[in-house]
């Protein structure tokens, strides 16, 4: 992305729009760690979490000084971090779910996964989640589902929609094929 010239830290800016530097944050389904990465080097508390061994490898040895836990997203919660040493102590300052994370769950834990992730939210943190919408932005054929799928699991979790972009640098959604979405923990 970089040597193509494209922004490569427009999740950690929308991040940091929402907390200030020191904040707690999960990163969850985080990857290699790009996006806990930048937080770390911006000052953020992070917690990066993946299922996948690889990727986590990865991300361990981009920043060995950082808690990466190895997880299923539809089984995460208070006590599987604390098991790993990285409890959320009274909550999360801020969720961020990069990189198609949502869709890219097993299909029929969705639902699952955003109740997962608002119960590690203080009251009133943000969680942040960025995916592809069609085939032109998925790893995927089709979408397995849509916004007002998602926003109906986000209120089912106690998530009150705040904000939404076309693109972690904000500009307005108007429809289109990527949504970064802002749900607020009631």
């Amino acid at each position: 992305m970089a040597a193509a010239g494209q922004h490569v830290h427009g999740e950690a800016d929308r991040c940091g729009a929402l907390v200030p530097p020191g904040a707690r944050v999960l990163d969850a389904g985080c990857g290699t760690g790009r996006v806990a990465v930048e937080l770390d080097r911006r000052g953020y508390a992070v917690v990066g979490v993946d299922v996948d061994a690889g990727m986590l490898a990865h991300a361990r040895d981009a920043a060995p000084h950082l808690p990466w836990v190895r997880a299923d997203l539809a089984d995460l919660d208070a006590a599987v971090l604390e098991a790993a040493g990285h409890g959320p102590g009274d909550g999360f300052d801020l969720v961020v779910a990069a990189g198609n994370v949502v869709p890219l769950v097993v299909h029929g834990t969705e639902a699952a996964v955003v109740a997962r992730l608002a119960a590690l939210l203080r009251p009133g943190a943000p969680l942040v989640a960025g995916f592809g919408l069609d085939a032109a932005h998925l790893p995927l054929e089709t979408a397995p589902f849509g916004l007002a799928e998602y926003d109906t699991w986000c209120a089912a979790a106690g998530l009150v929609l705040a904000e939404r972009y076309a693109t972690w640098d904000g500009e307005p959604y108007a429809g289109g094929g990527y949504a970064v979405s802002v749900h607020r923990r009631a």
